[in-house]
């Protein structure tokens, strides 16, 4: 997009293309640039910020860059499909022996035993009988 700014005597001046509003484009660069810059910055008594500006580049992109070439990139197969692995789980054991509740109001004291199999049925029956 060109913009005409004034028509003086015959004369257009322009402005070469505005920058679209927003995010700047960012600018790429090449592996082998890339490799070099962080070869560079990983060297001992480098100074990541003296490369970048060396370099044309922002500091946080060159840390990125050689976080990056640290991390070993994890390549997956092209079409890998999900599996489904079945897991057999062992079967609950049945519950042995009884659950026992004394409850004491004032000087009575009431003891019950009830079979641990059915323990949701006592917590059943022992919430109507503290209401």
């Amino acid at each position: 997009m060109l913009v005409s700014t004034s028509t003086l005597g015959g004369h257009v001046d322009t402005i070469g293309p505005l920058p679209a509003a927003g995010r700047r484009r960012r600018q790429l660069h090449s592996d082998e640039f890339k490799a070099d810059a962080v070869a560079t910055a990983s060297q001992p008594g480098m100074s990541m910020a003296s490369v970048a500006l060396a370099r044309g580049i922002n500091a946080n992109l060159l840390r990125r860059w050689v976080r990056e070439a640290e991390v070993p990139a994890v390549k997956l197969p092209a079409k890998a499909a999900p599996t489904f692995v079945p897991v057999r789980l062992p079967e609950a054991p049945t519950p042995v022996g009884e659950v026992r509740i004394e409850v004491r109001r004032g000087t009575t004291t009431i003891t019950v035993a009830w079979p641990m199999a059915a323990a949701a049925e006592c917590a059943s029956w022992m919430r109507e009988l503290l209401r």
